[in-house]
C-alpha cells in the first residue's frame, strides 16, 4: 500500500523494555533509511481528527477579510493566518498555493516569557468561532504527547537516556498548522500546494483528509506519493533533529502537488523549547556548531516570510 514503513509505537507507552527497543529500532531504521514513516498505535481518537478537520473547513470557509484580521504579519511569534501565496517554502520555485493557520503552545497573558516578550512566545489568535479553540487545544495536546513519545523511541535507537528530550520538549516552540489547499488550475500550474522542502523542527505528526498531494523525494531522487492509511498519522523528521543526531537522521525533502480538488491536512511541527541548545548527541566530530533551538528557527522562517525580512 505504501513504500513507506508503518510502525506501532503503542509499546513506547508500555513498560515492556524489549518491546519499547523493537519499536524504537524500527523507528531508527525508517528515519535512516527514509526519514519518512507512517505511525498506528499512538493514541488519537478518529473521532478527534475528524473534529479538528471539521474545525479547519469552518475557518477556512470565513470570509478573507475576517481571516486577515488574525494574519501571521500582525505578529512576530509565527501564530495566526497564512494567506494564499504569502509563503514561498522553495524560493526557486513558484508561489506556494494553500492558506494556514498557526497555533502555538498555549500560554496565560501574564506568563513571564510572553511579558517579556521572548522569541516565539505570545498570545495566540483565535477566531470567533464557537468551541473552535477547545477543539485545537485538545488536538495540540494530544499530538505533544505522540511527538515527546517518540523521542523515547529516537533516544533508545540513539543510545542516550530514554528521557534525554523531555526538558527540551516540556515547552516547546510547538505550532499546529492547519493546511487548506484549493483545486489546482492550469493557471497555475507552475505553482504547488507547497514547493520542496524539509522541515525545521525535530518531527512533523500529519493527518490527511485523503486528497492525494503529499509527495516524498527518497534517497534515490525519486518522488514518491504519500497516501492516506486511515487511522494512522505520517511522520517526518526535521532538520533540528537532523543536527542533533549529527545526520545520523536525515530529513527528507518533500512537497505537496495542487491538488485536483480541495485539499485539507493537519500537520503538527515539534520544535524544541527556545532555550533547548541543539548539539550533536551522538559519537565522532560534530557536523554543525551548537544553536538554540530559537536561533535555529528565526534562521528558517527569517527565509521564508518575505514580511520577517522587511526592516
Amino acid at each position: 500500500m505504501t513504500e513507506f514503513p508503518i510502525v506501532d509505537i503503542a509499546a513506547l507507552a508500555g513498560i515492556d523494555a524489549a518491546a519499547k527497543r523493537a519499536v524504537a529500532a524500527e523507528l531508527g531504521r525508517a528515519c535512516r533509511e527514509i526519514g519518512f514513516f507512517y505511525i498506528t498505535g499512538h493514541g488519537v481518537p478518529e473521532a478527534v481528527v475528524a473534529d479538528v478537520f471539521a474545525a479547519a473547513r469552518t475557518f477556512f470557509a470565513e470570509p478573507r477579510a475576517a481571516k486577515q484580521r488574525l494574519s501571521i504579519k500582525h505578529a512576530p511569534h509565527n501564530r495566526g493566518y497564512v494567506d494564499l501565496s504569502e509563503e514561498q517554502l522553495d524560493p526557486t520555485g513558484g508561489e506556494d498555493r494553500k492558506e494556514a493557520f498557526n497555533i502555538g503552545l498555549e500560554l496565560a497573558p501574564d506568563h513571564p516569557e510572553i511579558v517579556a516578550g521572548a522569541p516565539f512566545r505570545g498570545a495566540n489568535f483565535w477566531p470567533d468561532l464557537p468551541g473552535w479553540r477547545t477543539v485545537m487545544l485538545d488536538y495540540f495536546e494530544r499530538c505533544w504527547a505522540v511527538g515527546r513519545r517518540l523521542h523515547r523511541g529516537f533516544s533508545l535507537d540513539l543510545g542516550v537516556p530514554e528521557d534525554f528530550f523531555e526538558d527540551k520538549l516540556d515547552a516547546p516552540l510547538a505550532v499546529l498548522r492547519l493546511l487548506h489547499y484549493p483545486a489546482g488550475s492550469p493557471e497555475a500550474a507552475r505553482d504547488l500546494g507547497a514547493g520542496e522542502h524539509t522541515d525545521y523542527g525535530n518531527v512533523t505528526i500529519l493527518a490527511t483528509d485523503g486528497v492525494a498531494g503529499l509527495e516524498v523525494r527518497d534517497r534515490a531522487g525519486r518522488w514518491i506519493p504519500a497516501p492516506t492509511i486511515p487511522g494512522s498519522f505520517v511522520c517526518n523528521i526535521a532538520d533540528c533533529l537532523m543536527r542533533w543526531t549529527n545526520d545520523t537522521y536525515v530529513s527528507t525533502p518533500h512537497r505537496v502537488a495542487a491538488p485536483a480538488r480541495e485539499r485539507y491536512s493537519i500537520a503538527f511541527f515539534l520544535d524544541p523549547n527556545p532555550e533547548a541548545r541543539v548539539a550533536s548527541i551522538v559519537a565522532g566530530p560534530a557536523k554543525y556548531p551548537p544553536i538554540s533551538a530559537a536561533d535555529y528557527l528565526r534562521q528558517r522562517l527569517d527565509a521564508t516570510y518575505a514580511h520577517r525580512a522587511q526592516p
